[in-house]
């Protein structure tokens, strides 16, 4: 493309050259011929080339040098009017005194159309056509087959080289006006191209929050809850070192939650989904879930399934069931709570996760505003809130001090061969 570019720009500047030289060229020419075509006395030679060297110096003075490099361009109506005006009185001049300068007088046919606007164009070469017929035998015999071929030849030139000096016009003004537009087009694609990288820099960059986001939940719903409860099985086993059977109870369960913890990390930074759920439904999970955790904590948990399970998107499985582990870690941790009860409803669109408990109860405003700003205890709700917002689900939390807690977590009912 920018070859081709860099042999148009050569071919257009080479042609405004060519353009712009031609008046020259052309009085050149002419004024070789009459000096070939016979040698004048030395004052009608001194005359003719004095005369070619005003009109070069006339070419000069009121075409080359106003327009500088632009001499396809006009310049300004009344400017170059007053240069075709004088072209053509010096046209007629030279012509008088010898007809070989019709050839330098074809500048006034070659330039107007170009320089000048259709209707003075038009004028320019009607004038230029006039002098080219009249001044050489001057006027014709008043009779009407002669003043009627005078003027016939006067109208077919101006009409025919009018018309293709104008095609030419038109065709020159297409090309212009395709340069600006393939130049438009290149100034937005490189302005197209410049936010296209900005659009990659900040996808990237959001996909590294995002991502940065994503593995500290994991790590708060795996590595934390898992740390958590192997402590508390490592000082349980302390309290029991006077009984050997219990002891070993506590220490193999901490090894188990160390192994499941160390596995739920790898899956983590493999963005995996949790093992509990690769061999079974997400209301078998659930229940497993509940099970493991009442029995760890001798606390009553009560599970139900409503409405017609379905196996949903793997990711909104997923995520219920870290909403289902983060809202019984934070009961464990907070609420001293004696029932527990976790429900979960197929509806026709949503899939809704509830859990209740009758224990102490908090202000989630609160809490979340406290873990946004130091990343406090409220930290779990602020995990399941941007869980959920990632598969598009909703999280609302009703709590108050002495009352309780109600968390219900939906996601969209996407049935899971739609998602695959």
């Amino acid at each position: 493309m920018s070859a081709s570019k860099d042999d148009g720009g050569r071919w257009e500047r080479h042609s405004d050259i060519l353009f712009g030289g031609l008046p020259y060229l052309l009085l050149f020419l002419s004024t070789v011929l009459s000096l070939v075509h016979g040698l004048p006395p030395a004052r009608q030679l001194l005359t003719t080339l004095g005369l070619a060297a005003v009109a070069a110096v006339w070419i000069l003075g009121t075409y080359t040098l106003p327009t500088g490099r632009r001499s396809r361009q006009p310049y300004g109506t009344a400017r170059t009017a007053v240069y075709f005006a004088g072209l053509i009185a010096l046209s007629a001049a030279l012509i008088a005194r010898d007809q070989v300068f019709l050839v330098f007088a074809a500048t006034g046919f070659l330039q107007a159309l170009v320089l000048l606007p259709t209707v003075w164009a038009l004028v320019s070469v009607a004038a230029t056509s006039f002098v080219v017929n009249t001044v050489p035998d001057g006027f014709p015999r008043p009779t009407t087959g002669a003043v009627g071929g005078y003027i016939a030849a006067i109208a077919f030139q101006t009409v025919v080289i009018g018309w293709i000096n104008l095609l030419s016009s038109r065709l020159n003004e297409q090309h212009q006006r395709r340069k600006r537009t393939v130049a438009e087009l290149r100034s937005a694609l490189t302005e197209n191209a410049g936010l296209h990288a900005q659009l990659i820099t900040q996808a990237r960059e959001a996909g590294v929050l995002d991502e940065r986001q994503r593995m500290a939940g994991e790590i708060h719903d795996t590595l934390a809850q898992g740390l958590a409860g192997i402590i508390r099985q490592l000082e349980a086993a302390e309290h029991a070192e006077g009984d050997r059977e219990v002891w070993r109870r506590h220490l193999g369960a901490a090894k188990d939650l160390a192994r499941d913890s160390l596995a739920e990390a790898r899956r983590s930074v493999q963005a995996l989904h949790p093992e509990q759920l690769e061999s079974r439904t997400l209301p078998d999970a659930l229940e497993s879930l509940v099970e493991g955790w009442s029995q760890e904590r001798d606390v009553t948990v009560a599970f139900a399934t409503t409405g017609t399970a379905i196996p949903l998107h793997a990711e909104l499985e997923a995520t219920l069931y870290r909403v289902a582990q983060e809202a019984l870690a934070n009961i464990a941790k907070h609420a001293r709570a004696s029932k527990v009860g976790i429900t979960l409803s197929y509806m026709e669109d949503v899939a809704v996760l509830d859990v209740l408990d009758d224990g102490a109860g908090f202000d989630p405003a609160a809490a979340e505003a406290e873990a946004g700003t130091s990343g406090g205890d409220g930290l779990g709700l602020v995990a399941m809130r941007r869980r959920l917002g990632r598969v598009a689900g909703t999280l609302d939390i009703e709590s108050a001090r002495g009352e309780g807690t109600a968390i219900s977590a939906a996601v969209p009912a996407i049935p899971q061969e739609a998602g695959a």
